[in-house]
């Protein structure tokens, strides 16, 4: 199935989710720390501070983050770029603040990591990478050029061996918490979007069902007033002398309201476009035929879609309801096996007393191998030769496996040595959880 028109509406997996709020409020709790430690240090430790520029670098923080707060609204998302300049000032805020007190030898200076740690959770791998890379730069130029720590009693200067060292653990520290950070945070947006592509799917099989259902009503209710019409134009047909100037008009009439009959009968007759009450309930079997998605250029292209039924003992056929999550979980699965085929697909339905279960077999390239135990994650292509199968596999997947299904993905063997014969996609339900009257589908 096309999922374009359900990814239009997702946001950009790495724009937009930095809320200002949020900012301010890390803010302010860094500029009271940095405000809150200069005292505690100067006046309880007696360590003789640089107090003008070190206030001053805190003064311009806190002016900035006014100033952010009375520009825009709390509730504003920003933006990728606006977020890595936020983040880059505190860096260089920090940077001089270290500068000024020590350098790498200040036990504060694993705080050049927050910045850091906050954009990769937050801002795209570009602006987590340039933060990064200014975090680096920083440290390595307050490894070298920094102002002594004000021990009482004389300034103490670490070896250099030991600046050295304390420079090479931050920066390492820099690198792969901003890697590791950024990784999960990337992996959880990717499957945030995924996520909202499924219920945005689900959504539309809802709406499709609700238009079904609207269709079948509209067809019940106009019939009668239609066959109203009907019999009264028939009987001015009747009534209007031949030659009259009115007798075009009425055999028009006539002619468009057999017309509406006849659309309406078709909606009645046609279970996928009714929705009603007949077809709520349907046969495992015609359920998967029903699942089938209509693609006029798989005709075109010659494949072949056949289906089967079989049943393992003498239980009685599943009874399912037109759940719009099988409908469309195994029409987006027959749709991805029909555009792989080459010539055919078999949908096998099979059922026993206890289970219920779904075969769907192609004749394409199959699954590459490497990633077949991935299959259903999101944005995987799963398909050699080409292809985009991720997002709708994770779909499909996703929504059968609301309804209680277990999915096996596979590859059927070729001749020996060569290639595989077609991939297999297997569905199980046990029957409890999937039949009407016995589960709550």
């Amino acid at each position: 199935m096309e999922l374009a028109s359900l990814s239009r509406g997702l946001p950009a997996p790495d724009t937009g989710r930095l809320r200002l709020r949020t900012l301010v409020l890390i803010r302010w709790v860094a500029v009271i720390g940095q405000a809150g430690a200069v005292l505690v240090v100067h006046l309880g430790l007696g360590f003789d501070l640089p107090l003008a520029p070190v206030s001053a670098a805190i003064f311009a923080a806190a002016v900035t983050n006014v100033a952010m707060a009375i520009a825009r609204p709390a509730q504003a998302r920003l933006s990728d770029r606006e977020g890595a300049v936020y983040f880059a000032f505190d860096i260089l805020q920090l940077a001089l603040l270290l500068f000024l007190t020590g350098g790498v030898q200040n036990p504060f200076a694993i705080l050049l990591l927050a910045p850091v740690a906050m954009a990769a959770a937050t801002l795209s791998g570009r602006s987590t990478l340039f933060l990064s890379t200014l975090a680096l730069v920083s440290i390595a130029a307050l490894a070298r050029f920094h102002f002594s720590l004000p021990w009482p009693g004389g300034g103490v200067e670490m070896p250099p061996v030991y600046q050295i060292g304390m420079a090479a653990a931050l920066a390492t520290a820099t690198l792969f918490i901003a890697f590791y950070a950024w990784s999960l945070a990337h992996g959880q947006r990717r499957m945030s979007d995924a996520l909202a592509a499924t219920q945005a799917a689900l959504a539309r099989e809802h709406r499709l069902a609700a238009l079904g259902g609207l269709a079948a009503a509209a067809a019940h209710e106009l019939g009668s007033p239609l066959s109203t019409i009907a019999v009264v134009a028939h009987e001015l047909k009747r009534a209007v002398p031949q030659g009259s100037p009115l007798t075009e008009d009425i055999a028009l009439l006539v002619s468009q309201s057999d017309r509406c009959r006849a659309i309406l009968a078709m909606l009645a007759e046609r279970p996928e476009q009714s929705g009603g009450a007949p077809y709520e309930r349907l046969p495992a079997t015609v359920l998967v035929q029903a699942a089938l998605p209509v693609s006029p250029g798989a005709a075109e292209a010659g494949i072949a879609v056949e289906f089967h039924a079989a049943a393992a003992d003498a239980s009685p056929e599943p009874i399912l309801a037109r759940s719009p999550e099988v409908l469309h979980g195994l029409g987006n699965l027959l749709e991805n096996a029909r555009q792989f085929a080459r010539t055919r697909v078999d949908a096998t339905t099979r059922w026993s007393a206890d289970e219920l279960s779904v075969a769907i077999e192609d004749d394409g390239p199959g699954f590459d191998p490497g990633i077949l135990g991935e299959l259903g994650e999101p944005y995987l292509t799963s398909r050699r030769g080409g292809g985009h199968m991720g997002l709708g596999v994770f779909i499909a997947k996703t929504l059968l496996e609301r309804t209680g299904a277990a999915i096996a993905f596979s590859n059927r063997e070729g001749q020996a040595g060569g290639p595989a014969a077609g991939a297999t996609i297997a569905i199980r339900w046990r029957r409890a959880d999937i039949e009407v009257g016995r589960g709550t589908v």
